[in-house]
């Protein structure tokens, strides 16, 4: 029953019959009782029932708190790790209802794809905020449109956002798709805690609508008050096997690695032995390798790598500067510079390319050969005193191999006909150099001088003249 207050003005002045005004007041006193019950209920819950668009607020602000605000850190390239753990964050944040997603960006580009963090960003119910920092960060290519298509984008002072082009460094992008144009931010934050508390209050609009962001409370008095976050600051960042697999795939680290893993190897294809040197370069060439699965590496700048290796390794063995030192020489510049393909950004930069390739030559061209000149050098033992010597095989001579003379560790070569096994006594029946020519002791057992007598004898022979 609607209730009108011109008809009671008229019932009480008379104007209007009895039963009408009866009528009209029985409806009053109904009403007043049903409000009467309806405002009981009320007080009953009037602490659950909010009664102003005031009252919805706090509300929400309480019910904010404790759902708690993640923060997740990427930082470089924005590879395989990287985009897997914004898409893991971002599901997550969602899954567990988070106030807001705060990511703090610093890369210079993508060599994944970042669509799906895009299309994920524009589904999510939570707000996700960008935050360019710390200073002198910068978002550039894939990491720009991230930024962009945050719900709301600060920077740090002295960051910097785009251009947005080429979105993937992996891939040749010409200079006409090169975009300078300039992207707007919401503002500037010096700090990550200085972008959450300065959030409190902002509406910002997601998938399901708007969101009023409560994040901060107001603590202290006086001098002292200040604003603090007002639920827990949950951090996320790359596990320890991620930010291996992050650093491996970093274009500069891979190059190193992969030179320095060559040159390691063939150090110790001179050390006469397989030991922690082999491992090291072993290692260094692997980790390498699975960083080059996911860079632009061109295959005829690796083969490049490999061959500037040999050249130099066939030069140490001679003993001196020569052909092949040249070519190692220039087939490792121009694998280096050569080695990535995509964007120039790849690229290690001139002055670290020039460390490397300095530091590798002087290793090659006289390290090794020095190396190799004292690990195999007899300055106690002299050359004629080594013929006839007896020592032991230290792996398999078939032909090749080392053996133990004396406590020093020697190349050894023997006749294929005869391999020698590891442990086995060997003579030492020639010297080539710094490679020792070696027979089994046992049916080898003549004396040297008689071989060597012997052997003149039979050249004496072939070159007598014939009687007439």
């Amino acid at each position: 029953m609607k209730l009108h207050w011109p008809d009671a003005t008229r019932c009480l002045r008379g104007r209007r019959r009895f039963g009408a005004c009866s009528l009209l007041f029985v409806g009053v006193i109904g009403m007043t009782a049903t409000q009467g019950v309806s405002g009981a209920s009320d007080l009953a819950g009037a602490a659950n029932v909010p009664k102003s668009a005031d009252r919805v607020s706090r509300s929400a602000s309480e019910r904010d708190k404790g759902r708690g605000i993640q923060v997740v850190q990427v930082k470089g390239l924005l590879d395989a790790p990287n985009v897997s753990l914004l898409r893991d964050t971002i599901e997550q944040a969602n899954e567990k209802q988070r106030t807001a997603l705060i990511v703090q960006l610093d890369s210079r580009g993508a060599i994944d794809d970042v669509q799906p963090i895009v299309r994920a960003i524009s589904r999510s119910r939570v707000p996700i905020i960008v935050w360019v920092g710390p200073s002198g960060a910068e978002a550039k290519g894939g990491a720009s449109l991230i930024a962009v298509a945050a719900h709301q984008l600060f920077l740090a002072n002295g960051s910097t956002v785009g251009p947005t082009r080429p979105v993937r460094l992996d891939v040749d992008a010409p200079a006409a798709t090169r975009d300078g144009g300039k992207i707007e931010s919401d503002g500037s934050r010096p700090t990550v805690g200085e972008t959450i508390v300065k959030l409190d209050g902002t509406t910002v609009e997601t998938a399901d609508g708007e969101h009023e962001l409560s994040t901060a409370t107001v603590v202290g008095k006086g001098k002292d008050r200040r604003r603090q976050p007002n639920q827990e600051v949950v951090f996320a960042t790359l596990g320890l096997g991620g930010q291996v697999q992050h650093s491996l795939i970093n274009p500069s680290i891979a190059y190193f690695l992969f030179v320095i893993g060559l040159a390691l190897i063939v150090f110790e294809f001179f050390a006469a032995s397989v030991g922690f040197a082999a491992a090291v370069g072993a290692i260094s060439v692997i980790g390498a390798l699975y960083g080059f699965s996911h860079l632009p590496v061109r295959s005829w700048a690796v083969a490049l790598l490999v061959l500037s290796a040999f050249g130099f390794a066939v030069d140490a063995q001679a003993g001196g500067l020569g052909f092949w030192t040249g070519v190692g020489v220039l087939t490792l510049v121009g694998g280096s510079f050569a080695l990535y393909g995509g964007s120039s950004d790849l690229h290690p930069a001139w002055w670290a390319l020039v460390v490397v390739l300095g530091t590798v030559i002087v290793f090659y061209v006289f390290a090794i050969p020095s190396f190799i000149r004292a690990r195999f050098s007899t300055p106690t033992v002299g050359r004629e005193g080594m013929l006839g010597e007896l020592g032991t095989a230290e792996v398999d001579v078939a032909p090749d191999g080392v053996v133990l003379i004396r406590g020093a560790r020697w190349r050894a070569r023997t006749n294929r006909a005869t391999p020698i096994t590891a442990g086995d006594s060997v003579r030492v029946i020639a010297i080539e150099g710094v490679v020792l020519e070696v027979e089994p002791e046992a049916g080898g057992a003549r004396d040297y001088r008689e071989r060597g007598r012997r052997k003149k004898g039979a050249e004496a022979e072939a070159g007598a003249p014939e009687p007439g």
